[in-house]
Parts: structure tokens; C-alpha cells; sequence
């Protein structure tokens, strides 16, 4: 007779999770992210800003839990202000 496989034990993520924005409200900033991407080939490095902008709308709007920007990786860009944008005159 053979032993019945091992189930897995699946944690949750680390800080609960990751909702989605449904009203929209960082589609703009997410998209400049993600254009960022596309035009330096993936390499995040050159995007930090458009990615700390979309990160900060994120937690403004409730849609993450709000953190320090050196405990995301962003502490050298801390005093650095990120783009606002408004499409209104």
C-alpha cells in the first residue's frame, strides 16, 4: 500500500492582500509604469519613480497598507517628489 501524498500548507501573504483597483483610481500611474518598462526593457531601475508614484497613489487611496519608502526599497528617493499629473485646465 502506498502513503497518501503530503498536502501542502499554503500561508497567506505576508502583509494580506494585494486588492484590486477596481474604481481605477491608479490606472493612469500604473500604465506610465508599466510604459516605463516596456521602453527601458524591463530594467526597473530606470522606472523607480513612476513605480514610487504608483506605489504612493496605491496607498492613498487604501488600496495597500501604507509603509515606510526606505521599507519599500525607495529611501534614497525619500525627498524626491513624484510627478503629479492632471489632466484638468
Amino acid at each position: 500500500m502506498s502513503m497518501p501524498p503530503r498536502r501542502q500548507t499554503i500561508r497567506p501573504p505576508d502583509k494580506g492582500s494585494f486588492p484590486l483597483d477596481r474604481e481605477g483610481e491608479c490606472t493612469s500611474k500604473m500604465s506610465k509604469y508599466m510604459t516605463c518598462l516596456k521602453q527601458h526593457k524591463q530594467d526597473n531601475d530606470k522606472c523607480r519613480l513612476p513605480a514610487k508614484d504608483y506605489l504612493e497613489c496605491r496607498m492613498n487611496n487604501n488600496l495597500m497598507a501604507k509603509e515606510s519608502w526606505s521599507k519599500l526599497g525607495y529611501k534614497d528617493l525619500v525627498d524626491t517628489p513624484t510627478v503629479e499629473v492632471s489632466g484638468k485646465s
